[in-house]
């Protein structure tokens, strides 16, 4: 019997899930640089086409989005279609995510922290959350759903048997939050480049009059975004870091080996 890894290979090792078009390069960006490094495949699924954004179009984040993940080291992002604004916890938005894990067969995936400014950030916690587990199950049934890809990014084949995949390991995006990180990720060396996909989002993040007193000027974001990663990598020890939260225990096999100093 030829093994289901063989039938159906990852395109994927790590899955970052966000809301929004610029979510992940805000929250996770440099870490995915860095697993990219390292020879892992990374991949971004975007919910939503921000649509009901201040500034910008949805075709325009669609282009942005795709600079951004060439930027990123990504090799494949594309994005749902649940409503900007208003991603709610359905079992139709869980089985699109569904489709996705299937197809993309992450053994780690990344969402948002669960508690947010932004209820779509938050929903997106607990949708993604859901869809892991039903993505197992044997019986959820399979649905034939066409994605929106970002343009020019790297697209896969949509026609792959969906075969049943539970990613292993779930972790919170947490740079966000008021909340004591479990892990730091050292992104020292990736900072500059994180920052540049970011600024890929030039439709939302250039000076304009549009939201003018809701966006942070343009000049002021390197700051504000080096001081946080500058926070986080010192609660490591390490110049930069992105922070993240996971609800399980961590295992440790050598207490000589834990890094980070005590005193």
């Amino acid at each position: 019997m030829i093994p289901d890894s063989a039938l159906n290979p990852p395109i994927a090792d790590i899955l970052a899930i966000a809301a929004h078009r610029d979510d992940v390069e805000q929250t996770c960006g440099g870490t995915l640089l860095r697993m990219a490094s390292r020879g892992l495949r990374t991949a971004i699924l975007d919910l939503t086409q921000g649509e009901a954004g201040t500034r910008g179009s949805s075709e325009e984040r669609a282009r942005e989005a795709a600079e951004a993940a060439h930027l990123l080291g990504v090799g494949w992002r594309q994005a749902l279609d649940l409503p900007d604004g208003a991603v709610e916890n359905t079992l139709e938005n869980r089985l699109k995510i569904v489709h996705v894990l299937r197809l993309v067969r992450p053994r780690v995936v990344i969402l948002p922290y669960w508690q947010a400014r932004h209820p779509d950030h938050s929903a997106t916690a607990t949708l993604g959350y859901e869809a892991c587990f039903l993505s197992g199950l044997t019986k959820v049934p399979e649905i034939s759903y066409s994605l929106t890809p970002a343009l020019n990014a790297p697209q896969a084949p949509l026609a792959a048997p969906q075969v049943p995949h539970r990613p292993f390991k779930i972790v919170y995006a947490s740079l966000y939050a008021d909340v004591r990180p479990s892990f730091i990720v050292d992104i020292t060396p990736f900072l500059s480049q994180r920052h540049a996909a970011l600024m890929a989002y030039r439709s939302q993040y250039a000076n304009q009059a549009a939201g003018g007193g809701l966006f942070v000027p343009e000049e002021e974001i390197r700051e504000r975004t080096f001081a946080e990663a500058r926070h986080y990598g010192l609660l490591a020890g390490v110049r930069y870091g992105e922070p993240f939260v996971q609800k399980e225990v961590g295992l440790v096999d050598d207490l000589t080996l834990m890094p980070v100093q005590s005193i």
